[in-house]
């Protein structure tokens, strides 16, 4: 059998025909780097840079172990590609006692303290250190495209005040599978440098049905398997290269104090909001606002756009602004 050298072929074929091979190996090899295996709960503390790091998750990510770590003086999450041995690995209850008295913690037992009702649990206010609000968009399931408006609209009221302009997305699993390009615009936008996003957890299938009672329905209906609606969120975001925040936002704000007791077990944040626009409920400063993005709630969204006109002057005036969700809850439990 002959044996070609590629290199020396001459042919008009070869050149284009190496950069196809190329570029198929990049794709490859990027894909081989987002798939993430063995995805687990892993509590410990690793020292990073001289930053302290509660670790949350454990996984395996392009052949590599890979933690999931958050400051737990600022809320940022980092993924963190050090040795398992740096890890010390803890309980829950240890990390609740080692990490006592940080902003983190302060919120995991405030959410814990709003656990009772059978809506809205959680964070539902900040306190900024100026007039604004926290905005959080919900992202549940839909066959409908992204409102971009509201993206659009933030970006041009905001240009010359807040660049990047923080936001929150609430993210389901069933939302990344069927808008692949309104991801990739997104990402665009943070690569651009014009918002800036935290990602919540907003479960996978976001289970609703519109026959069954509330106490019965969306997360808390028999069956569900909360470790698949939690971590399998979190997979599909990191294998789409975005970043879980240490935030969950229960399907409708519906829960009650067993399954918050639960979600918090993950060592994740409920954050409900006090101005659901949609149902007319009205901001003030520090409020953590909710509207729909997934082209189901356009009253909402209209709100929205009607609130940031009215707001002009003192947006203008750097006297009401956007805040990330981190720092806001951050600030009100330094």
């Amino acid at each position: 059998m002959k044996i070609y050298n590629l290199f020396k072929l001459k042919s008009p074929f070869l050149v284009p025909l190496i950069a196809v091979l190329i570029v198929l190996c990049t794709d490859f090899c990027r894909a081989q780097e987002a798939v993430v295996k063995d995805y687990k709960i892993y509590f410990g503390k690793a020292s990073v840079k001289g930053v302290e790091f509660l670790v949350l998750r454990r996984m395996e990510k392009g052949g590599r172990v890979v933690f999931l770590g958050v400051d737990p003086s600022t809320l940022n999450v980092q993924l963190l590609d050090i040795p398992a041995t740096n890890v010390i690995a803890m309980n829950w209850q240890q990390v609740l006692i080692g990490f006592k008295g940080t902003p983190y913690i302060q919120a995991i037992q405030a959410a814990s303290s709003q656990s009772f009702a059978l809506q809205d649990a959680g964070i539902v206010h900040g306190f900024p250190r100026a007039h604004g609000v926290t905005v959080t968009v919900d992202l549940c399931p839909s066959h409908k495209p992204l409102d971009r408006i509201i993206f659009t609209t933030l970006i041009a009221e905001f240009k010359n005040i807040e660049k990047p302009v923080p936001i929150a997305l609430s993210l389901t699993g069933r939302f990344m599978l069927t808008h692949g390009e309104d991801l990739n615009w997104l990402k665009g936008l943070v690569k651009s440098g014009d918002i800036s996003i935290t990602w919540i957890n907003h479960t996978y299938n976001h289970h609703y049905n519109p026959k069954v009672p509330l106490r019965d329905n969306f997360l808390l209906e028999p069956g569900t398997d909360l470790n698949f609606e939690i971590l399998g969120t979190e997979i599909a975001m990191l294998q789409n290269g975005l970043l879980p925040s240490v935030f969950f936002r229960f399907p409708g704000l519906v829960s009650d104090q067993s399954i918050v007791s639960k979600v918090l077990s993950y060592g994740i944040i409920p954050v409900g909001s006090d101005a659901w626009l949609a149902k007319g409920q009205a901001p003030n400063s520090g409020s953590i606002i909710l509207i729909h993005g997934n082209g189901n709630e356009p009253v909402g969204v209209n709100d929205f756009i009607k609130l940031l006109k009215a707001e002009k002057i003192a947006v203008m005036g750097n006297e009401w602004l956007m805040y990330d969700l981190r720092e806001s809850v951050e600030d009100e439990f330094q």
